[in-house]
């Protein structure tokens, strides 16, 4: 097995059927969201993974070193029309980031859960990651949960996206007033999934760049009723 990110690991109970891998947003850790996995409560044992970014000079905070899967500067979130146009990206970032994912994802199946019980999230730039690499896994994962974030190359989904991913669901959650990853950007990122044909349930809240409790409530509700589902599945 190569090299993998550090990580946390929780575990709800003993022999886990289910693995969540829950990316951090920038200048993050692992830890941000173990308190709101210890909070849910869900119909099966899940061994939750929270993958620590590596280190690395982010240019949007001027160079300053910090936790962030890929480099960001400000016309990467430039909003100069309604749909939030996206100017430039770190494609190359993102995509390193998205083998780190992929590892974890091997990591879970060697450890015997199957590809439709294992879930990615993320928050911000961790949902871009999540979304870059569930989109393009060659399998059907349980599910991606793409948190307060946006769609990284979107021009190039239809091309190197997996036929598999137009079935794995979508959760999707924005703030309308989040002043950071631009409601606009989210809400267009969710037009051009459903257009592609994927299943995406969205879900915005009268917040900013954050997560609220109505939203931790709606996460646990749409885990539980896909997991409940999965367990039905012969994987």
């Amino acid at each position: 097995m190569p090299a993998i990110l550090p990580h946390i690991t929780l575990e709800t109970a003993p022999s886990p059927r289910f693995s969540i891998i829950w990316l951090h947003g920038l200048g993050a850790d692992g830890g941000d969201f173990v308190p709101i996995a210890e909070e849910m409560s869900l119909p099966a044992a899940v061994r939750y993974i929270f993958p620590h970014a590596p280190k690395r000079p982010v240019t949007i905070n001027g160079g300053f070193i910090m936790r962030a899967w890929y480099d960001l500067s400000e016309s990467d979130l430039a909003t100069g029309d309604e749909a939030g146009a996206i100017i430039k990206q770190d494609v190359s970032g993102i995509h390193v980031s998205q083998t780190e994912i992929e590892k974890l994802i091997a990591q879970e199946l060697q450890r015997g859960i199957p590809l439709r019980h294992i879930f990615l999230a993320g928050f911000s730039q961790g949902g871009v990651v999540a979304l870059q690499t569930g989109l393009r896994h060659t399998g059907q994962l349980g599910g991606i949960l793409a948190l307060s974030t946006y769609l990284a190359s979107a021009e190039t989904l239809n091309e190197d996206a997996s036929a598999a991913s137009k079935n794995t669901p979508i959760f999707m959650a924005h703030g309308r007033n989040d002043p950071i990853v631009p409601y606009a950007l989210g809400n267009s990122s969710r037009e051009i999934l459903l257009q592609q044909g994927y299943q995406v349930d969205w879900h915005e809240y009268a917040m900013q760049h954050s997560v609220c409790q109505e939203e931790v409530r709606d996460i646990e509700a749409w885990l539980t009723a896909v997991i409940s589902r999965q367990t039905l599945v012969v994987s």
